[in-house]
């Protein structure tokens, strides 16, 4: 019936399968369930086929505008695999040393969020405090810790590195290996020994090949006996592991000529509730220093802040690939407005021989949640592809593309193609059909 129907995009579906006026439906028995379920049927595939017949017959066109959306949805897929690569990667970084920690800082928290450390008027947390908190029911390693910079010294040679104070149970607390030797042995905590371990980094630059057990390094003027060298640990959050050298924490204080540690460590057995573990400390220390002047953060704490920061950063780039999303859809829009003007003869044709408004508005807007759908499709492709490419080309950035990112950046962009294309297909759907017809 549409054969001879105008238009750049021509018709080529038996639109005579329309629902016929009830008066026509009188008298019908038997098989009018069928008859029923064969006209939904036809109409289905006349949809099906008045929409990609149009996008067929447009092809350059439509290529374009499903161009715009897969170039919108391979920015947000490609910025947000680099966003959750990078979330995963720092918080690896952040979780190897365990998520059973609890640090105690001196100094109570203000209402800004800073403390107030060794600084103000709280004690400081002592040797002798670590050595309380190892009572604490359910505490299986307490670290106490002090960092300062020093410069090292063997034979000729000096490195000026980060010396950090630890006690004997940092190994356990925090996942490290011994390479060789061994780490700090349990001494008096407030008279150890002075031995030193030395970080991977720090042996290779000071002894290269070596074995530098027994021998002795001078640390800021005061010299120590090397006892062990670490497994490498690498770099967390900026923090070179392995340059660095370990001494005992009473010895650091010293040498930094400091009263209190800058932290204490808590590990505790998995499967200790963690605020029982919490206000054991802070029963503790209260009992000690006369009041609550400490503040204690949970590894969960430090993940969640960290954690909401990346949501931020991750969120942030997928908005800016976002923008292209938006020029995507001001395309769709356009090409759907040029659309109904071309087919005014088609959409008055298709209004005479009894097709609803509804039809005609489903019409329309499939064509535009295809071109959107399909569009979509080809920039989760590209999107994922070129964070393949990215990652093999650059194997230290972190690329992971999630399935939720996916599926988010698809609907969004069949929902782009039924916003965009409402306003265009409410235009056709209320053409007046004897007007359209008329239409050059």
């Amino acid at each position: 019936v549409l054969g001879g129907c105008r238009g750049p995009g021509g018709c080529h579906a038996d639109w005579t399968s329309f629902q016929p006026p009830a008066s026509s439906q009188r008298g019908r028995t038997g098989s009018r369930a069928g008859t029923v379920e064969k006209v939904g049927l036809v109409k289905t595939r006349d949809f099906i086929n008045l929409t990609s017949s149009s996008l067929i017959a447009h092809r350059a066109r439509s290529l374009l505008t499903a161009l715009g959306i897969a170039v919108g949805i391979a920015a947000v897929v490609l910025l947000t695999s680099i966003g959750e690569g990078l979330q995963q990667f720092v918080m690896a970084q952040f979780t190897q040393f365990g998520t059973t920690i609890v640090a105690i800082n001196p100094g109570k928290a203000t209402t800004a969020g800073t403390s107030v450390g060794v600084f103000g008027t709280e004690r400081p947390l002592t040797i002798e405090d670590a050595m309380a908190l190892e009572q604490l029911p359910g505490a299986r390693a307490v670290v106490p810790f002090v960092q300062g910079n020093a410069e090292v010294e063997y034979g000729n040679l000096r490195r000026r590195t980060t010396i950090y104070g630890a006690g004997p149970a940092m190994p356990e607390a925090f996942r490290m290996d011994v390479r060789i030797g061994r780490f700090l042995p349990e001494d008096d905590p407030t008279a150890p020994r002075a031995f030193a371990v030395l970080g991977s980094k720090m042996r290779s630059e000071l002894f290269r090949d070596d074995n530098p057990l027994g021998q002795l390094i001078t640390i800021a003027g005061s010299r120590f006996r090397i006892v062990g060298v670490m497994e490498s640990k690498g770099s967390v959050l900026g923090f070179d592991l392995d340059d660095t050298v370990y001494i005992p924490a009473a010895r650091a204080m010293n040498l930094f000529n400091v009263d209190g540690l800058v932290e204490i460590d808590v590990m505790y057995e998995e499967g200790t509730p963690v605020e029982h573990v919490v206000d054991g400390i802070r029963r503790v220390l209260t009992a000690r220093h006369g009041r609550d002047d400490v503040t204690i953060t949970t590894q969960q704490q430090m993940l969640d802040v960290l954690g909401g920061v990346l949501d931020v950063l991750t969120f942030a780039v997928a908005s800016i690939g976002g923008i292209s999303l938006l020029v995507g859809a001001i395309g769709i829009v356009t090409i759907m407005t040029i659309a109904v003007n071309e087919r005014t003869n088609e959409i008055g044709l298709l209004r005479a021989l009894g097709a609803r408004q509804s039809q005609v508005l489903l019409l329309f807007l499939g064509e535009a949640v295809v071109l959107a759908a399909v569009g979509g499709i080809a920039g989760l492709i590209l999107g994922a592809g070129l964070g393949q490419l990215l990652q093999l080309l650059v194997p230290a950035l972190p690329v992971h593309t999630s399935l939720f990112y996916v599926l988010l950046a698809e609907s969004i962009a069949v929902s782009i193609g039924v916003v965009a294309g409402v306003l265009p297909a409410r235009r056709a759907a209320r053409l007046d059909p004897v007007e359209a017809l008329r239409a050059e």
